[in-house]
This record gives structure tokens, sequence and C-alpha cells, in this order.
């Protein structure tokens, strides 16, 4: 076995991304097992720590912000100091090359993005987006490793499962919805959902964060109208970490969310999920697994999916999300059979 001590791992992106990194980091630890992994992140993605142990140290690299040369000259000096063995980088630019040379790092590992990765790199893995995201990122390992690991594992202790639970997480980012990534149906549909799912004799329990208040307050209005404010298990506020979120959906028998990152944490528990799809790939966000399935319209929309694979926006009819309360509800007491 090498003497690798140190390792850094750079991954920009949300915490979906980071969780989706985790099956590498943990492939690593099993390979190198006295190392110390240095995670590269975003600050908006640092609460993956509160995740796992398998991360040791946090670089915060702000490569949004108005500073972002600032943020990467930052990084290479911290990677230049911490006498680090190897470094290992997703990311498909291709300046990724020549930032981890730069980082005096001697084992260097990314993708190949060119010529220039194939110089500067002391492997360049070959770059295959059309493939679960744990997948794509674990490649980046396989030259150093022989250990696979398919799906993300989170450090929660196991929670005995509440009976006749379903546990509803609405929730997107409110930044991507700003942008025009609409990834989600409406907030009326949610509680129209949840209202059916009350009405078949289901336990329902809603959470989210802060971005969902909105959607969370148009669901509480609904049953209330509907004479339900009292049959169901409101947790929204409840949950003051990602950690916690991770326990409440660990005691849930089926849970409900959208493309999201909730949604990565409940696949790395498999708790049975059922997750609302649109304009984006399920076959890139989610594993082949039973325990997770996914509901999209019958739309027939020639491009779909399109959100990153055709257009950075959503289009204005969003036919791919005219799902309803129905569709929904029926999906689960059909499949899960409860």
């Amino acid at each position: 076995m090498r003497n690798i001590k140190k390792i850094l791992a750079i991954n920009f992106g949300g915490i979906g991304d980071e969780i989706f990194f985790l099956p590498a980091l943990i492939s690593l630890k099993k390979e190198f097992p006295d190392a110390k992994i240095t995670l590269a992140l975003e600050p908006r993605s640092k609460s993956v720590k509160d995740l796992t142990d398998i991360i040791d140290d946090l670089f915060l690299i702000d490569v949004k912000g108005k500073n972002r040369y600032f943020e990467l000259l930052k990084l290479i000096f911290k990677a230049r100091s911490g006498k680090f063995d190897m470094v290992i980088s997703s990311g498909g630019n291709k300046m990724i090359a020549l930032l981890l040379a730069l980082t005096g790092i001697k084992e260097r590992y990314g993708y190949d993005t060119g010529k220039l990765s194939r110089i500067l790199l002391t492997k360049a893995v070959p770059l295959n987006k059309n493939q679960y995201a744990c997948d794509m990122y674990h490649a980046l390992v396989t030259p150093v490793t022989g250990y696979k690991t398919p799906l993300p594992e989170i450090n929660v202790q196991p929670q005995k499962k509440t009976p006749n639970t379903v546990l509803i997480h609405p929730g997107v980012s409110k930044l991507s919805v700003q942008k025009g990534m609409i990834k989600t149906i409406s907030a009326d549909v949610w509680a129209q959902t949840a209202n059916l799912l009350i009405e078949k004799g289901k336990h329902v329990i809603l959470a989210g964060g802060p971005d969902d208040t909105e959607c969370i307050e148009t669901i509480r209005r609904y049953l209330k109208a509907n004479g339900q404010e009292n049959n169901y298990e409101d947790c929204f506020g409840k949950t003051k970490s990602l950690h916690d979120l991770a326990e409440l959906i660990a005691k849930a028998e089926v849970f409900i969310c959208s493309d999201s990152a909730p949604l990565h944490v409940a696949v790395a528990l498999k708790t049975r999920t059922f997750v609302i799809f649109g304009p984006t790939d399920d076959k890139k966000l989610i594993p082949q697994a039973e325990f997770v399935t996914p509901v999209k319209a019958s739309d027939n929309c020639p491009i779909k999916p399109c959100l990153w694979e055709h257009r950075q926006t959503t289009c204005k009819t969003l036919d791919c999300l005219k799902i309803t309360a129905e569709d929904i509800t029926n999906k689960i007491l059909v499949e899960y059979k409860v």
C-alpha cells in the first residue's frame, strides 16, 4: 500500500453534489484508511460534514462569489501549504488540470478535458455524464482504488420506522426558482396530495427548510380548509440541521420529495422514496434501485429531460410537471401497496 497520508478532494456544487461525491471519498478511505481527507467545496454545501466522518477538514471556497479568482488563489495557497500527497478534483472545465498542477501536489486526478489534462494530470479519467452521478464521480478514484462504493453512506443511527407514515418534503432551492429553474409541482398540488393521503388513512408528516415557508403555509391552509388541521404532524422548522432531517427521513415508512438535496439523503438511508421529476433526468439523479421511484408526467415532450441537457432554464409551459395529486397518491398506493 502506498504511503498516502493526506488527500485533497475538490468538488464545487450544491449539497446534492457533495452527497453524490461521498461514495468516491468512502472508497478512498477504504484504500487509504490512515489518510486524512480534506474537501474543498462551496460554503453553501458545508453541511455535508454533518452527515459523515469521512471528511476530516473543509476548505470553503466561494467560486460563485464576486471574488472567485481570489478564492481560487486561496485554494492554491492552502493546497500548497497543506503538504497533500494526492488531489482528486471533479469538474469538466479545461482549466481544472492547470489548477491542480499549480497546487504542487504530486499525484493529481481529474477528468480528461483534452490534451492539457492528459499532460498535467497523473491520470485523466474519461468523463461520462450519461450515468448516475455517484458513478460519474466515483470514476475519478478508479485509478487509485479497486473499492467500489455504489451509493452514498451517511452517519445516521438506525431508526425504528413509524408505521403508516408518509413524510412530505416539497421544497427546492428558492434561488433556483428565481433563476427560472422550476423542478417541482405547485404548492397547491402538494397540498392536495397531503390531503388525499390523509383521506386514505396515512399519517402525513410535513417537513421543509426556510425556502419552503410559502409552500408549507399553502399546505397548512388547504388542510385546515378541508378539516384536516389536526390530522397530520407538522415538523416544519423542527429540523435544525441536515442531520436532523436525515433522522426524520430514516423514521418515515415512505418519503415524497422533489429533485433536491433531501432526495439524496433518503437514497443514502434507503428509505422508500417517491420523487417528483419534471425537466431533469432521473437516470442521472437516482440509482436504479427498488426503493426509489420517479413520479413523472405523461407529457411526451420530445426534448425531455431538457434542464441542463438543452437549456439552463425551464420552458414556460412546464408540461413535464403537470402531475396531479391523484397521480402521486395512486403511484404510492399501488407501487408500495400501502
